[in-house]
């Protein structure tokens, strides 16, 4: 029943170009259509609601932001033309892009009432074919403004507000100012921060930084979820909830390619939302999908070898790309006795011994996990916690934990266990990692320590971790934005769990001094000295074990031109197109 939802789609495709008078597509007409699948339940596609990645990847169709990361992870002007920061690092000034508009919507911007600019128009017009005026209006820096204040306030309930709190000017009493966004005139938007904060730039590139227009926040309300409006290279179609998304290229895009083409390429954007993962793999070996990204336990092995490599029956029928991806799969110890009960408050006192937590880490043989269990699908975490495609990252002045099941049994025995005295812990994760689990499980008791692994929904081992109910945890930490920082900030003592990414409750008045120097600090170098300080006092401390930094595996139909992968795992799709 599931494989037939992707015809359901292109049916509706069909129906939809049809309806708007358009002859059904021919075969070669199918190549201006790209299929993709998403697993992962899709809630929203307001951009103040892009905590997951099934949102993160349609909202990027939809929207824009001043900043997007370019092929090397560095914050590039999008809406924003330039940029310019003050020497004191806290005031951020924009000069936004001429002509940019909003999709048209003549609900919301009746063609009498557009703010437009016609020399421009008449091009985009002439270049796209279309011969009536468009019901769209500017994008100005008041939109700006606009949108970040949304994003704070309290009645949208955004899970986003945390890029623009605790960075930007307050007033005296802690409460986000009324003037930190400013729109100095229609094109130009200042920023002002409380203090010079580095990767507040990356933070702009982020999804919950793109613009929306009052208009239809305001029509819609919280319907504002099904009814987007951006700026762009595909514009709302459709939303059968749980079988298709439908989104058509955006006529008035304003980005053009090297050539002086309009952009996008594609006409459609087809999202269907198959769960199972062998379900989808199949459907995309029939040439009903596109693209494929993330192989899990369920179609890892019908693709790879265990060495990495894809199967010799696999060859040539597709692309495959593996690319480094800003994860980190890590264990966290709770340091925090305060909510932990019975048994796990047990465990929790054996845990707060440093020695018990660094021979945890001994015992693991982490490139055997990888090769075993992962086929190679990622890189042992024998350097600290920040991953192997940020420049911080380095096993020499960072070096972590190697295989010594010796120096673990050593360390137990100095804390206290051994043969008459047998350490017996329950490691809470989810069905996903239930295989490194079992691994790890073996490890362990290779050393004489005897884990119990306990099984939870995604949900549960959400909120027993967050609220400090777990004593020992199976967790990951995806990047919001590619710094260091986003992953240390994990161990600052201010970002306590649960309103904060604090998971374990790790607290040290050295380490959030290096923290505090290195989120001011200017020059790259001595900013990448001091994360790697921060990092390798993480190792020394244990509070987590980092298990192996995540690779993204993409696989693509060989006719899919200019999709390329990257760390972040973004999907963009406005210059691919398929031959």
């Amino acid at each position: 029943m599931r494989r037939g939802l992707i015809w359901v789609g292109l049916a509706l495709v069909a129906g939809l170009l049809a309806a708007c008078g358009e002859a059904p597509r021919s075969a070669a007409d199918e190549r201006r259509v790209f299929r993709y699948n998403q697993p992962e339940a899709l809630t929203s596609l307001d951009p103040a609601f892009t905590r997951n990645q099934a949102n993160i990847w349609a909202v990027s169709q939809l929207y824009n932001g001043l900043l997007e990361l370019d092929s090397t992870l560095q914050p590039a002007p999008a809406l924003a033309r330039r940029y310019e920061i003050s020497p004191d690092g806290k005031t951020y000034t924009f000069w936004l892009r001429q002509g940019v508009c909003f999709h048209e919507s003549q609900e919301l911007f009746p063609v009498s009432e557009t703010d437009l600019h016609p020399e421009l128009d008449a091009s985009r017009n002439a270049a796209n074919n279309l011969s009536v005026p468009v019901a769209t209006r500017s994008v100005k820096a008041a939109d700006f403004v606009y949108s970040f204040k949304r994003l704070l306030d309290a009645k949208t309930a955004s899970p986003g507000g945390w890029i623009f709190r605790g960075k930007v000017l307050e007033d005296s009493k802690g409460n986000i100012s009324d003037t930190c966004f400013v729109a100095v005139n229609d094109s130009t938007l200042r920023i002002h921060l409380k203090e010079p904060f580095i990767p507040f730039l990356s933070i702009l590139t982020m999804p919950y930084a793109f613009v929306v227009p009052h208009e239809a926040v305001e029509k819609y309300g919280k319907d504002f979820r099904e009814h987007p409006v951006g700026t762009g290279p595909f514009r709302f179609k459709l939303w059968d909830t749980g079988n298709v998304l439908l989104l058509h290229r955006n006529p008035s895009y304003w980005r053009r390619d090297a050539k002086g083409q309009p952009l996008p390429y594609l006409d459609v954007v087809q999202i269907s939302f198959i769960a199972d993962r062998k379900t989808e793999f199949l459907t995309f070996l029939q040439g009903k999908l596109d693209f494929l990204s993330g192989i899990r336990e369920g179609s890892r092995d019908l693709v790879m070898n265990t060495d990495g490599t894809v199967r010799a029956d696999f060859k040539g029928r597709f692309t495959v790309q593996k690319a480094p991806y800003l994860n980190t799969e890590y264990l966290g110890f709770q340091l925090d006795s305060v909510n932990l009960t019975g048994e796990q408050a047990a465990q929790g006192r054996a845990l707060r011994d440093r020695r018990v937590r660094q021979a945890l880490n001994y015992a693991i043989n982490k490139p055997e996990l990888l090769a075993y269990v992962l086929n190679h699908v990622g890189v042992p975490g024998n350097s600290g916690f920040v991953p192997a495609a940020l420049p911080s990252f380095s096993p020499t002045k960072v070096p972590g934990y190697t295989y010594e099941p010796q120096r673990a049994r050593q360390l137990l025995a100095a804390a206290g266990y051994g043969p008459g005295r047998t350490l017996r812990l329950r490691l809470s994760t989810v069905a996903e990692r239930k295989a490194v689990a079992e691994y790890l499980q073996k490890n362990w008791a290779d050393v004489g320590v005897q884990v119990q692994i306990d099984i939870n929904q995604a949900a549960t081992q959400q909120e027993l971790v967050d609220n400090g109910r777990a004593a020992f945890f199976s967790k990951s930490w995806l990047g919001d934005y590619p710094d260091a920082e986003n992953y240390l900030s994990l161990f600052y003592s201010p970002n306590f769990s649960p309103g904060g990414p604090d998971k374990t409750h790790f607290k040290s008045a050295a380490y959030d001094a290096l923290y505090n120097q290195a989120r001011r600090e200017q020059d790259a170098a001595r900013r990448t000295a001091l994360y790697q300080a921060m990092d390798r006092l993480i190792v020394a401390e244990s509070p987590v074990i980092s298990l192996y930094y995540d690779e993204v595996i993409r696989l693509t139909q060989n006719n899919v031109r200019g999709l390329t992968a990257n760390p972040m795992n973004q999907l963009l799709l406005e210059r691919v197109r398929k031959e």
